[in-house]
């Protein structure tokens, strides 16, 4: 099941009208609903792969209550915490990276001479999610074993905490001490809340529908013959696929933020408008957060983060940039993107600028920004545009097929929509989706923030006429990040 689909617009009412008002004074059982709501929500794509989910959840489980058990004896902690690591590592890389891992050897053993037919390769599904709740059972162990967090004997409410359904399949990647903290505590009905949620749900639909949907035939165009167009057509495809990813993705967490708020449960923001960012590391602090979160956490800061010297810093930033490429994908183009990135990133390290735009935001004491920053935006923008060629493509080879094609063809044509629209139309909605994000920039819960009642209902009919004017039955609604 998806957001975007008619049985999650049936789903989600259901489930929240039994949660608050027929089990509203119940808490065991209002987990216990949302825990098979969540089951169900996920075994709509393939019921098959829940056993993962709970196989995952019962280990971590054990082994938190193991390492707590055990807090006298070092040894037997960081064993069971192995455990937790072998298991749910063991699980992304028979799933997720088997066939990669198969691939590349023999492609390596073939630059010796040896023809070796790939033979032990399956046909392994993915299983939608297995990188996100992976992640998160695997922060409970982490927790509770540098003493952060103690385990919990409620296995309803932890395999609640694991499987809830509005960040499931997508994030945000959430700690215990946040999500699963207020699934062990009574929550009480907040009407502003509810209404909050619904606003950031609406938004999250527009971010989608309208910007990402709208724009993936395009984008899918351009890199799919990227060889029959000039440079300008290619500069053009790349731009907006990423405003593409970032309405589909961001989309995504806002349905979940806003889905989250109608069971009166609040999940961590995980985008703060990326696209607004000074330098690569400003962009990082506001783009897919918990992840963010989740690597400083769990590798960074246990590498030594910048606490040791400049060159080990260097070292353990280089690591997280090449994790983090890894975990999207088993394909060397994520390890490429990642790489581009730790490039970029470092010198703006060792500058001592990679933390300066932390607790502010561009133009923070004025309307308009300054030129410094505008320049600042674009070169970011520029960046991070550049590396999604790796994002995107197909294979390192595309890619810079891509990036060659750019360099070698300077020419300009103007470019036909795929389905004959009108490109001007795609140019004003981005300009218009980029001043509108500016305007409310500050403040990531408060899309339709507006003290006049009828701006906010001039705001929401247009934000639904877009949506119908946009939709389109025939394009693939499913969210990018389900594929990693």
């Amino acid at each position: 099941m998806v957001f975007n689909s008619l049985e999650y617009f049936i789903f989600l009412p259901i489930v929240f009208v039994i949660y608050w008002f027929v089990f509203k004074k119940h808490l065991k059982a209002q987990n216990i609903l949302v825990l098979v709501a969540s089951y169900v929500f996920y075994g709509m794509w393939d019921w098959r792969f829940l056993s993962l989910i709970l196989l995952s959840t019962i280990v971590d489980y054990f082994v938190g209550i193991k390492i707590h058990q055990n807090n006298n004896k070092p040894s037997y902690r960081k064993r069971w915490l192995w455990v937790s690591v072998i298991f749910n590592v063991g699980l992304l890389g028979f799933f997720k990276y088997f066939n990669f891992f198969v691939d590349s050897w023999v492609d390596m053993v073939s630059l010796f001479g040896y023809d070796i037919k790939s033979t032990w390769t399956l046909r392994i599904i993915l299983p939608v999610g297995i990188s996100f709740y992976t992640f998160q059972t695997m922060s409970y162990s982490f927790d509770i074993y540098y003493k952060r967090l103690e385990p919990t004997k409620d296995f309803l409410s932890f395999a609640t905490f694991v499987s809830f359904f509005p960040q499931l399949v997508a994030g945000p990647i959430e700690r215990a001490s946040n999500l699963l903290s207020q699934i062990l505590n009574k929550r009480t009905f907040d009407y502003n809340q509810v209404v909050d949620g619904l606003k950031l749900i609406l938004w999250g639909l527009f971010k989608k529908i309208v910007i990402a949907d709208s724009l993936a035939p395009i984008v899918d165009d351009v890199f799919l013959n990227y060889n029959s167009y000039p440079a300008s057509t290619l500069i053009l495809g790349v731009t907006l696929f990423s405003f593409q990813v970032y309405g589909d993705f961001s989309g995504y967490s806002d349905i979940a933020i806003g889905t989250s708020k109608l069971f009166g449960i609040e999940l961590m923001s995980n985008f703060k408008f990326p696209n607004f960012s000074r330098n690569v590391a400003e962009y990082w602090q506001r783009w897919h957060i918990s992840l963010s979160t989740w690597f400083r956490h769990y590798i960074y800061i246990p590498l030594g983060g910048s606490r040791v010297s400049k060159l080990k810093s260097v070292r353990n930033i280089a690591i997280i940039f090449l994790v983090s490429g890894f975990w999207h994908g088993a394909n060397w183009t994520f390890i490429f993107w990642g790489a581009f990135h730790a490039l970029v990133f470092i010198p703006v390290f060792l500058m001592g600028r990679n933390t300066i735009y932390k607790n502010s935001v561009v133009g923070e004491n004025s309307f308009f920004p300054s030129l410094v920053e505008i320049g600042q935006l674009i070169l970011t923008f520029g960046i991070v545009t550049f590396s999604r060629i790796f994002f995107r493509s197909e294979s390192i080879t595309s890619a810079f097929g891509f990036i060659k094609r750019i360099l070698s063809d300077f020419s300009y044509s103007e470019y036909v929509h795929p389905q004959g629209y009108r490109m001007i139309d795609y140019y004003i909605l981005i300009a218009a989706f980029v001043l509108y994000e500016y305007r409310i920039r500050k403040d990531e819960r408060s899309p339709f923030k507006f003290k006049s009642r009828y701006v906010r209902f001039a705001v929401y009919t247009i934000v639904v006429l877009l949506m119908i004017l946009f939709y389109d039955d025939g394009v693939d609604r499913s969210f990018i990040y389900f594929q990693f």
